[in-house]
């Protein structure tokens, strides 16, 4: 991804990373628990327990400090982005693809896969068993405080990604 896993959120307004010039401060240097994380998996069902476990494991072995309930709001963006491309991707993307960045104080994932259409959340009849799954992603990060986008590769596919503000363990 061009942006190194980092959606418009969590940057700074003016799109940079800090000030730059000959006079700018030296970077800071990276927390231990930031960096970006990338695995890829089948289209199939049971790559959507794999990706939530393999997400979960990720922000424990790293040490990321987020709370609990953003690790439950993150576990169900991945389960729910992934179920939806295994369920709507698979037959033209056999693949796809899990990633997780993690910033200073922002945590982003996202699911990509080489489907070209981009979904919408509908709104279904509360009698459907299906189809609220972005809905319940815009809801989970809109309520995290995050924001989160579809974007098309360069491939012609597209990368669905919910970024979210760090709140460490005991935070308000």
């Amino acid at each position: 991804m061009d942006n190194q896993g980092r959606g418009p959120g969590p940057r700074p307004a003016d799109g940079t990373d800090g000030p730059l010039g000959p006079e700018a401060a030296p970077a800071p240097r990276p927390l231990p628990y930031e960096g970006v994380w990338r695995f890829t998996a089948p289209a199939v069902d049971a790559s959507v327990p794999e990706a939530r476990h393999a997400v979960r494991d990720l922000l424990h072995r790293q040490g990321v400090p987020v709370s609990e309930d953003l690790v439950q709001g993150l576990l169900l963006i991945v389960s729910e982005l992934v179920t939806n491309a295994v369920r709507h991707a698979a037959l033209l993307s056999p693949t796809l693809a899990v990633e997780v960045a993690v910033g200073a104080d922002w945590v982003r994932v996202s699911v990509e896969d080489n489907h070209p259409y981009r979904p919408t959340a509908l709104e279904n009849p509360h009698s459907a068993t299906g189809g609220r799954g972005l809905l319940l992603v815009r809801e989970i990060t809109r309520e995290a405080g995050g924001v989160c986008d579809v974007e098309h590769t360069a491939s012609g596919g597209k990368v669905i990604w919910a970024a979210l503000p760090l709140k460490p363990a005991g935070a308000s």
